[in-house]
Protein backbone atom coordinates (compact mmCIF):
# COMPACT_ATOMS: atom_id res chain seq x y z
CA UNK A 1 0.00 0.00 0.00
CA UNK A 2 1.57 3.32 -1.15
CA UNK A 3 2.51 5.77 1.79
CA UNK A 4 3.25 9.56 1.46
CA UNK A 5 0.77 12.64 1.56
CA UNK A 6 -0.88 11.49 -1.53
CA UNK A 7 -2.01 8.69 -0.23
CA UNK A 8 -2.79 10.04 3.19
CA UNK A 9 -5.26 12.56 1.78
CA UNK A 10 -6.74 9.84 0.17
CA UNK A 11 -7.57 7.97 3.37
CA UNK A 12 -9.01 11.28 4.84
CA UNK A 13 -11.26 11.66 1.37
CA UNK A 14 -12.14 7.75 2.02
CA UNK A 15 -12.93 8.29 5.59
CA UNK A 16 -15.39 11.53 4.76
CA UNK A 17 -17.31 9.56 2.22
CA UNK A 18 -20.79 8.96 2.96
CA UNK A 19 -23.93 7.04 1.23
CA UNK A 20 -25.50 10.13 1.21
CA UNK A 21 -22.71 12.09 -0.65
CA UNK A 22 -22.86 9.04 -3.05
CA UNK A 23 -25.63 9.37 -4.21
CA UNK A 24 -25.82 13.29 -4.41
CA UNK A 25 -22.73 13.26 -6.54
CA UNK A 26 -22.77 9.97 -8.14
CA UNK A 27 -18.93 10.31 -10.28
CA UNK A 28 -16.08 8.66 -10.54
CA UNK A 29 -12.61 10.07 -10.62
CA UNK A 30 -9.57 8.72 -11.68
CA UNK A 31 -6.62 10.76 -11.04
CA UNK A 32 -3.28 10.44 -13.11
CA UNK A 33 -0.48 11.65 -10.44
CA UNK A 34 3.06 12.05 -11.63
CA UNK A 35 5.76 12.52 -8.73
CA UNK A 36 6.01 10.94 -5.54
CA UNK A 37 3.49 8.73 -4.37
CA UNK A 38 2.45 9.10 -7.98
CA UNK A 39 0.05 6.89 -9.90
CA UNK A 40 -3.38 5.76 -10.67
CA UNK A 41 -6.03 6.74 -7.96
CA UNK A 42 -9.56 7.12 -7.77
CA UNK A 43 -12.57 8.92 -5.91
CA UNK A 44 -15.22 6.84 -6.74
CA UNK A 45 -18.55 8.31 -5.84
CA UNK A 46 -21.30 6.34 -8.00
CA UNK A 47 -20.78 2.84 -6.83
CA UNK A 48 -22.73 2.18 -3.49
CA UNK A 49 -20.84 2.80 -0.43
CA UNK A 50 -18.01 4.90 -2.12
CA UNK A 51 -14.47 4.27 -2.56
CA UNK A 52 -10.75 5.72 -2.81
CA UNK A 53 -7.61 4.48 -3.18
CA UNK A 54 -5.02 3.91 -5.30
CA UNK A 55 -5.21 1.88 -8.72
CA UNK A 56 -7.51 2.03 -10.99
CA UNK A 57 -11.52 2.88 -9.76
CA UNK A 58 -13.84 -0.66 -10.24
CA UNK A 59 -15.82 0.99 -12.91
CA UNK A 60 -14.37 3.78 -15.71
CA UNK A 61 -14.31 6.79 -14.77
CA UNK A 62 -16.45 10.05 -15.55
CA UNK A 63 -13.59 12.36 -15.23
CA UNK A 64 -9.86 11.92 -15.48
CA UNK A 65 -7.43 14.13 -14.17
CA UNK A 66 -3.72 14.74 -14.75
CA UNK A 67 -1.44 16.39 -12.73
CA UNK A 68 1.47 16.76 -10.05
CA UNK A 69 1.65 14.26 -6.77
CA UNK A 70 2.33 17.92 -5.08
CA UNK A 71 -0.36 19.78 -6.86
CA UNK A 72 -3.31 17.32 -6.12
CA UNK A 73 -2.03 17.48 -1.91
CA UNK A 74 -2.17 21.24 -2.25
CA UNK A 75 -5.93 21.44 -4.00
CA UNK A 76 -6.82 19.32 -0.99
CA UNK A 77 -4.82 20.38 1.85
CA UNK A 78 -4.15 24.45 1.05
CA UNK A 79 -5.89 27.27 2.95
CA UNK A 80 -4.65 29.60 0.15
CA UNK A 81 -6.30 27.66 -2.73
CA UNK A 82 -9.72 26.71 -0.64
CA UNK A 83 -10.17 27.34 3.53
CA UNK A 84 -10.61 23.62 4.87
CA UNK A 85 -13.88 24.37 6.29
CA UNK A 86 -15.32 25.76 3.11
CA UNK A 87 -13.41 22.54 0.74
CA UNK A 88 -14.74 20.19 3.81
CA UNK A 89 -18.28 21.83 2.87
CA UNK A 90 -18.06 21.77 -0.81
CA UNK A 91 -16.23 18.61 -1.35
CA UNK A 92 -16.51 16.16 1.28
CA UNK A 93 -20.40 16.69 2.50
CA UNK A 94 -23.49 16.01 1.25
CA UNK A 95 -24.82 19.33 -0.60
Amino acid sequence: MPSGPVAETFRVIQGAVTEEYVRSTQGIFQFELSGDGGGTWYIDLKTKGGSAGFGKPPVTADVVMSMSSADFVKMFTEKEILPKTQHRRLCCQPA
